[in-house]
């Protein structure tokens, strides 16, 4: 895992306990299920993503730091209900039994729930950025990214796949199980930054190629990994003839694809020369990545 992944992942997970918080007149059980979830292990590469965006664009630390974590509860609720015996019936994730494993599939249902709408209390407090107007967009860019057109129709695709589903289709799913999200990522650094619409445009498309990249990539790991270092069950999308990169197009054309889209990212990031090591890092790790 590369260092700013690590840093950046310490920084995070200090704003997530402390949203989560420790108060004695919530309940303990409920509070305790959101804490592994969201912090139990995991690269906090979305959230990484957001801070190197935020940085290379001039945005206040503090804030980037709460839109990560805000970030990575979506990302962790997410997590939670693709675990769930009505979903994926996944056991391990991250290394550790899943939240319905280690607690029981009701509590797994509401932390997932309370991890949502913990996302949404930290984007739209102050402390997160003074301006209203910033807090509006940021909080409606994620409930566009969370919705039909994002994680929660991405995984229905997923579910539900459409016979003899093509590349299209496949790219489709994709771009809203995963990309949404990497996408509010990198859109939400923008708003805390200064940007153009040069500067918008590079970075759509970098997280557009970017989260199609990671998808992919974590299809070969599915594929072809091993279960004690990608941290959760290899294999099981075929088990359960689920539609992936490498059913669609074979495991070959889904690596040449990582590595045209890791090209691509690298030629949207050039505008920004080195100002944008951080991204491509962060490229780089997603496609060569290994859990």
């Amino acid at each position: 895992m590369p260092k700013i992944l690590a840093d950046d992942r310490a920084a995070v997970d200090t704003v997530l306990m402390d949203a989560i918080g420790d108060c004695p007149t919530r309940n303990i059980r409920l509070a305790d299920a959101m804490r592994y979830a969201a912090t139990a292990g995991g690269k906090r590469f979305r959230a990484a993503l957001a801070l190197a965006v935020a940085e290379m664009l001039g945005g206040d630390r503090g804030s980037a730091l709460r839109v990560a974590a805000a970030i990575e509860c979506v990302h962790a609720q997410s997590l939670v209900h693709d675990d769930l015996p009505c979903m994926d019936d996944d056991d391990l994730r991250r290394g550790r039994p899943t939240v319905h494993r280690r607690f029981d599939e009701a509590t797994a249902v509401l932390a997932g729930d309370a991890l949502l709408a913990l996302a949404f209390e930290i984007l739209s407090d102050p402390r997160t950025h003074a301006d209203a107007a910033v807090r509006s967009e940021l909080v409606l860019g994620l409930a566009k990214c969370i919705g039909q057109d994002g994680l929660a129709g991405g995984q229905m695709m997923d579910l539900y796949p459409e016979a003899d589903l093509s590349r299209e289709g496949l790219i489709d799913c994709l771009n809203r199980k995963t990309g949404a999200l990497v996408r509010f990522a990198v859109e939400a650094g923008m708003l805390l930054g200064r940007s153009n619409a040069q500067t918008r445009s590079a970075l759509k498309s970098y997280a557009t190629d970017l989260g199609l990249l990671f998808q992919l990539r974590d299809d070969l790991l599915d594929s072809e990994g091993d279960a004690a270092i990608v941290g959760k069950a290899v294999n099981k999308d075929k088990d359960k003839s689920r539609e992936t990169g490498v059913t669609v197009l074979g495991a070959e054309t889904t690596a040449l694809e990582v590595e045209a889209l890791l090209r691509a990212c690298d030629s949207a990031l050039e505008p920004f020369g080195i100002s944008a090591a951080r991204l491509r890092t962060l490229a780089r790790f997603a496609a060569r990545r290994d859990l």
